[in-house]
């Protein structure tokens, strides 16, 4: 064998070695991203941490999730359509309730969410997904183990870093998804608002969850953080996005510590953003 063909064996090493590397650092560590955008512009005025490392989505996928059932006419409304918990879903005991949209989205209710995407049907709810070019894009679920249609946001196939979350929120504000304007009016209605000091309101959705073990279980020690949305002062706006990935127990659910801490920490944010 020739010095070229040895030199090229050792750069296939070389690039493998690297790309088992990656994947193995998506499973390992601790990470963070804080980002904030202008939401007329795009551009980026604060980006600090790992921004394009994907995860799931948790319940930040309630945001897309309320887009789908707005168009597709199955949600009409910010408190219609109001269903009712029955004992089938499963639900922890806070959640048997009668629960609406805007419910929904405040009390980040998951057997609603499950309720939608079966009415939508693995179909409509796939294409949607694929024509928001959300993430992955992957709905397959864990062949065997979880359903795509009810879990696939959970740890599971569908996966997306805070890059991604801060384009599709920038899509959402701008009226740029594959839905009617009423819907995403709607959607954009039933986010929570939280006043942040400084003159500024903070809109935005939690999601809160963990990373997989090799054993495909939840690992507790690794649980993951989102908040994402966007926040208005005057005439201004910003897009943001917040994710902790943790390498220790949470004694709540991580997202909404982050939120915590990003709504205490905007007027600040803010400030150290606009001297970048």
């Amino acid at each position: 064998m020739g010095l070229v063909s040895n030199l090229w064996l050792g750069v296939l090493a070389l690039l493998l070695c690297a790309s088992t590397m990656g994947k193995a650092s998506a499973q390992t560590g601790k990470f963070e991203c804080t980002l904030i955008v202008d939401a007329a512009t795009a551009r980026p005025l604060l980006r600090d941490g790992v921004c394009d490392r994907p995860v799931s989505p948790a319940s930040t996928f309630k945001l897309p999730l309320a887009a789908m059932g707005f168009d597709a006419g199955i949600l009409t409304g910010e408190t219609a359509p109001a269903w009712k918990y029955r004992t089938e879903f499963d639900a922890p005991k806070r959640d048997h309730k009668t629960v609406d949209p805007a419910i929904w989205e405040r009390d980040s209710v998951l057997w609603y969410s499950r309720e939608l995407t079966r009415r939508l049907g693995e179909e409509r709810f796939a294409a949607y997904v694929a024509k928001f070019g959300y993430g992955n894009a992957d709905v397959s679920g864990d062949p065997g183990q979880r359903n795509g249609l009810s879990h696939s946001w959970l740890s599971s196939s569908l996966l997306i870093s805070a890059d991604q979350q801060a384009e599709f929120i920038r899509r959402l504000l701008a009226d740029q998804l594959p839905v009617s304007a009423k819907a995403a009016a709607l959607t954009r209605a039933v986010v929570p608002s939280f006043p942040a000091g400084d003159g500024w309101t903070v809109h935005g959705k939690t999601g809160s969850i963990f990373m997989r073990g090799r054993n495909g279980k939840f690992d507790r020690a690794r649980p993951i953080g989102w908040f994402v949305g966007w926040a208005d002062k005057g005439g201004r706006r910003v897009i943001f996005a917040r994710l902790l990935v943790d390498d220790k127990r949470s004694d709540e659910p991580l997202g909404r510590k982050e939120r915590q801490r990003i709504i205490e920490a905007f007027p600040r944010l803010m400030k150290q953003a606009d001297r970048v």
